[in-house]
């Protein structure tokens, strides 16, 4: 029975494989062209989409055969397993994966590698970072560092009152851009012109109710940080019901088209821009060095990000929205 269940996994994942470069040997092309593995969270979130492209692309000009898997959701951590699984079966060279849960994870990235299979974090590392080979992705800090700064600047000695929209308890990248932006702000964790903080899940619904809760708590809020920018206009929409979304900043993180086109239009002042397709192209340009040279990858690797705005501060580097728009995702 395990027999059969083994072949019909090892079936399946041949079958979702995704494009690839194809083979200049015929029928030979299945048992000669290496194959590198995507793992995201989920296929519907406009980040991971532009990530998939960007794998894609990367695939078919290194001569690679792209399997894709994602979770069913935010936090499937199961299917994220199963997906190693079948992905090792298949005899993948390297996986590139987003993961789910951090630390549950953990075990499985290890069997992968113990098989010899090179693995690499996108976007988010692992618990603890070293259990993958390397890590392909933003500086959340840093991002989170930039438009705490811009909003500082922007504030222009106006005192604040500040209410953070996060994203919640115990994940990495939310923890990072969260501490990036009190950084870059001047102040740290417990200062009192902090008046409100609410976990959103990066959800605009939940980002419009947590700022909704905020303005109960302190109707003068003036200045809003957000852990993404689906919450930042959920923010947006809790303060145009009150009248105040002229009277209030609101700076955010991510850079998806979405997003810029919401700075262009006044909505959030500014956002740091990540960049999901130069994750994976460069991922995926790593286990093809690896296939063929069998170096791999190590380390963290910075993907970059950029302070998008349309009213640029003295002393904060930044591009405006026509760059945003040119490198948006989504």
């Amino acid at each position: 029975m395990n027999a059969k269940l083994s072949a019909g996994i090892l079936a399946t994942a041949l079958l979702v494989t995704g494009c690839g470069g194809g083979s200049e040997g015929g029928g030979q092309g299945t048992t000669t062209t290496p194959k590198v593995g995507l793992i995201t969270k989920t296929e519907t979130n406009p980040f991971f989409v532009k990530m998939k492209e960007g794998a894609q692309k990367a695939a078919q000009a290194n001569g690679m055969e792209l399997m894709g898997a994602a979770g069913k959701f935010d936090g499937d951590n199961a299917a994220q397993i199963t997906a190693i699984e079948n992905m090792v079966a298949a005899g993948v060279k390297g996986i590139l994966i987003t993961p789910s849960d951090t630390k549950a994870i953990v075990p499985a990235i290890k069997k992968a590698r113990d098989a010899g299979v090179l693995v690499i974090a996108l976007d988010t590392p692992t618990e603890p970072q070293d259990a993958t080979d390397a890590l392909f992705a933003t500086d959340n800090l840093k991002a989170g560092e930039l438009i705490g700064q811009y909003a500082k600047a922007a504030m222009a000695g106006k005192p604040a009152k500040i209410a953070t929209l996060d994203l919640a308890p115990g994940i990495s990248v939310g923890q990072l851009r969260h501490d990036g932006f009190l950084k870059g702000y001047g102040i740290q964790e417990g200062d009192p012109s902090i008046v409100c903080s609410q976990d959103t899940r990066g959800d605009q619904a939940k980002g419009q109710t947590a700022m909704e809760n905020c303005l109960q708590k302190a109707p003068d809020i003036n200045l809003v940080y957000t852990i993404n920018e689906p919450a930042a206009l959920g923010a947006f929409t809790a303060l145009k019901a009150k009248g105040r979304e002229k009277e209030v900043l609101i700076v955010s993180v991510d850079g998806g088209c979405t997003g810029v086109k919401a700075v262009q239009s006044g909505q959030i002042i500014a956002t740091s821009q990540q960049y999901p397709l130069k994750m994976a192209e460069d991922g995926v340009k790593a286990v093809s060095e690896f296939a063929k040279t069998g170096k791999k990858a190590s380390g963290y690797t910075d993907t970059g990000v950029t302070l998008i705005t349309d009213k640029a501060v003295s002393g904060v580097e930044s591009k405006d929205t026509a760059f945003g728009l040119e490198n948006c995702w989504g």
